[in-house]
């Protein structure tokens, strides 16, 4: 046994996993601790630079990106020295290959530089509600190289920022909640517009995702069974579909209360008889 531990080899392998211990524990740490700082200062800079919360979690997440590669990138360094392995050529042999491989690695530059203008540019910010390329959802994250965009179906999408080449931003500024409601063509218009403006000034005391509104607009159309009066409210990002139903009940309820009636298209059959 003790020949065993005094054998340079075995001393060896025991210095160098060791060693590897060390680094993955310090990995480990370091990133904790780092990730730590990270969330703490971007807080800070919330608090007192009032930065909008999304665009302060897409640049909290994009500084752990980068914070994640360059850590891993002195692990490996670190990890290569144990093995006493020279440093200076592995990185020389590195920036040959790296380079011989640059041409077909353009796809990795274009998604790096395209990823950068985008946030450079303040086109999208996570929970962001955007279309890019034909899909609609919610922005989870906006990284070096791809961007995620959860679906409404729940579906998370990675999209290459390089095939960003349009984005529709829905949720600069606020947004519509516009309701269209029919009544009857024997009903007095004006009438049943004080009626629905009056239950929509209660509603907008009663939800704090209205910014504006709920106002009667007057006849949106007049289609073959109603008359279309409009209604227009604005709301905060995302909260357009919830205040719509809500328009819808508060509408149905005024209106019935009122005895205003909401027509329905009916269909009548004639029944021909025979004599002979």
């Amino acid at each position: 046994m003790d020949d065993l531990l005094t054998n340079p080899y075995v001393t060896t392998i025991f210095m160098i996993v060791g060693q590897l211990l060390l680094a993955i524990v310090g990995y480990f740490i370091f990133r904790a601790i780092g990730g730590s700082l990270i969330t703490r200062t971007f807080q800070r800079m919330k608090e007192k630079r009032k930065m909008n919360n999304n665009r302060a979690q897409t640049l909290e997440k994009l500084a752990m990106n980068v914070f994640s590669y360059t850590l891993l990138f002195i692990v490996i360094v670190i990890v290569i020295d144990i093995f006493g392995l020279p440093i200076g050529p592995i990185l020389a042999s590195a920036g040959v290959i790296g380079l011989a491989i640059g041409f077909g690695a353009q796809g990795l530059v274009s998604d790096v530089v395209t990823g950068f203008f985008l946030l450079l540019e303040k086109q999208i910010d996570v929970e962001d509600y955007v279309t890019v390329i034909d899909l609609d959802g919610i922005v989870e994250e906006v990284g070096l190289r791809t961007t995620r965009i959860r679906a409404w179906d729940g579906t998370l999408h990675f999209i290459p920022n390089r095939e960003i080449t349009s984005v529709s931003n829905h949720s600069r500024g606020n947004m519509e909640a516009m309701v269209d409601v029919g009544i009857s063509f024997n009903e007095n218009i004006s009438e049943t517009m004080k009626v629905l403006q009056d239950a929509m000034n209660r509603l907008a005391e009663e939800e704090d995702g209205i910014l504006e509104g709920p106002d009667v607009l007057g006849v949106g159309s007049i289609d073959e069974y109603d008359v279309k009066i409009r209604i227009l409210a604005y709301t905060g990002n995302l909260q357009q579909w919830g205040i719509q139903r809500k328009i819808l009940q508060a509408s149905k309820e005024a209106l019935d209360e009122a005895g205003i009636e909401i027509p329905v298209p009916q269909q009548v059959y004639i029944q021909e008889k025979n004599n002979g």
